[in-house]
C-alpha cells in the first residue's frame, strides 16, 4: 500500500481526478514510537575491504598492494582494520561509540548477480523471487501488530517506492523534483476535491505533512548526498514525521579504477550520514542507521585495478542507539585456501541475523519473531548485543 509523492504526483492526481479516472491507491501511517530506523542500501555491491580494510591480515597487502597507501595514518578500528579515509563521519562515530562495522557478513545469497542479490536484501526471501513484499514493509506491519496501534509511519526517500518497502503495510515515498512548486491555491483546491471522502482526506492532509517537513528546498533530485541527509533528517523529526525510512546510494560498481570510484561513493555515503546525524539532533540517542549492499567484491584487484562481483562483504550500524566501538567480525583470514571460492572474502556471519536481532532490540520486537517475520526460512539465531538497552 504506497504512495509516491513529489510535485509531479501532485499534479498528475488532480488531472486524473478532474478527467473521472480513478487515483492510485495511496495510504500513510503514523508512528507514534521514538525510536527511528534509517536503512541505507548501498546499490551495486559496496566493497567491505575498502570499507574496513583488514590491513592487520597478512594477505591483505598481497592481494591489495595497490591500496595500501590509502590507509597510512587512516583510523583503526579494534586494531587489525582500518576504516577508509573518506568515511570521516562514520569513524569519528565509531570512536565515540556510536558504529561499528559487521564485517565477513552477506545473506543467504552466494551467486553474482545484482538483480538477484538486491531483491534478496530487499525483500528477506530465503532465495531470489521467494518473497514478493519487502523486509521493511514486514516490520511495519510487525510493529502495528505488536502495538496494536497504527503502523508506524514509513517513507522511501526516492523517485520510486524501493522493493524493500513494498507490500500490504503503509507506506509512501518522497522525492524532490525539477517541477515548478504547486501554487497554494491549487493545492487547496485539490483539498476541497478530497475533504469529503474520509480516506483520501487524510490522506491528502498526511501527504501535505511530508511536503512541509520537507520544507521549502531548493532541491530538484538526490544527487547531493549531503543534502538528501538533510532532507532525510527533516522527514524524520517532529511531531508527524516517518519512524522508518529507506535511502539509496548508488556508484558502488567498481570493476576498475575502484580507488577513485570507491572513495567518491564513501565520501557521497559519508556526508549523507554526516547530515542525517547533525540534522536529528536530539533524536540521535532513539536512532539506528543501518547501511547494507547486496554482496561483497572479489579478494583482490583484478587487471584495471578493479574488483569484480564477490560474496562476503560489510554493513554498518550507526546511531546513538548502537553500541558500537568496535568490528563484529569471526574473522576467516585472506590467504588463498581460506577464501570463498578461491576468490572472495568467505562469509561468516548471517546479515539476516544482524539485521533481526538489531531491529528487534532497538523496536522492542520479540527477535526470533522477527527473524522468522523479515527474514524467512533462516536457521540463524538473530545477533544480540548490538544496541543499547
Amino acid at each position: 500500500m504506497t504512495m509516491n509523492l513529489n510535485r509531479r504526483t501532485m499534479i498528475a492526481g488532480s488531472l486524473a481526478l478532474s478527467a473521472g479516472l480513478t487515483l492510485p491507491r495511496m495510504a500513510f501511517a503514523q508512528g507514534t514510537g521514538s525510536k527511528k530506523l534509517l536503512f541505507v542500501l548501498l546499490r551495486g555491491a559496496a566493497d567491505g575491504m575498502a570499507m574496513a580494510a583488514p590491513i592487520g591480515d597478512p594477505g591483505f597487502a598481497a592481494l591489495r598492494e595497490a591500496s595500501l597507501g590509502e590507509y597510512e595514518g587512516a583510523a583503526r578500528a579494534d586494531g587489525m582494520f582500518a576504516i577508509h579515509p573518506a568515511l570521516e563521519s562514520i569513524g569519528a562515530a565509531y570512536a565515540s561509540g556510536n558504529a561499528l562495522f559487521v564485517h565477513a557478513a552477506a545473506t543467504a545469497y552466494r551467486e553474482r548477480s545484482h538483480f538477484d542479490g538486491q531483491n534478496m536484501l530487499e525483500t528477506g526471501g530465503a532465495s531470489p523471487y521467494a518473497a514478493r513484499d519487502g523486509w521493511l514493509n514486514r516490520l511495519v506491519g510487525m510493529i502495528a501488530a505488536d502495538g496494536g496501534a497504527e503502523a508506524p509511519r514509513a517513507l522511501a526517500i526516492a523517485p520510486t517506492m524501493p522493493l524493500a518497502l513494498r507490500g500490504d503495510a503503509p507506506a509512501s515515498s518522497y522525492a524532490p523534483s525539477a517541477l515548478p512548486q504547486a501554487s497554494d491555491a491549487f493545492l487547496e483546491r485539490v483539498g476541497l476535491l478530497y475533504e469529503g471522502d474520509p480516506q483520501l482526506g487524510a490522506l491528502w492532509e498526511r501527504a501535505l505533512e511530508t511536503q512541509a517537513m520537507a520544507g521549502d528546498s531548493t532541491m530538484r533530485n538526490l544527487r547531493d548526498a549531503r543534502a538528501a541527509g538533510e532532507l532525510a533528517a527533516s522527514l524524520m523529526s517532529g511531531d508527524s514525521a516517518a519512524q522508518i525510512a529507506m535511502i539509496e546510494l548508488g556508484g558502488w560498481d567498481t570493476h576498475a579504477n575502484q580507488r577513485g570510484a570507491f572513495a567518491r561513493a564513501a565520501r557521497q555515503l559519508d556526508a549523507l550520514l554526516g547530515a542525517y546525524r547533525t540534522g536529528v539532533g536530539g533524536n540521535w540517542n532513539d536512532t539506528l542507521i543501518v547501511v547494507a549492499t547486496e554482496f561483497g567484491r572479489t579478494a583482490s584487484f583484478n587487471g584495471t585495478g578493479g574488483t569484480d562481483h564477490g560474496t562476503g562483504g560489510a554493513a554498518i550500524l550507526m546511531g546513538g542507539a548502537v553500541k558500537g566501538g568496535r568490528v563484529l567480525a569471526d574473522w576467516p583470514g585472506l590467504a588463498t585456501r581460506q577464501l570463498h571460492e578461491g576468490r572472495d572474502l568467505r562469509p561468516t556471519i548471517a546479515l539476516e541475523s544482524v539485521l533481526a536481532g538489531a531491529l528487534a532490540d532497538h523496536l522492542r520486537l520479540d527477535p526470533a519473531r522477527a527473524m522468522a517475520q523479515l527474514f524467512p526460512g533462516r536457521s540463524a539465531v538473530p545477533t544480540g548485543g548490538l544496541i543499547e538497552v
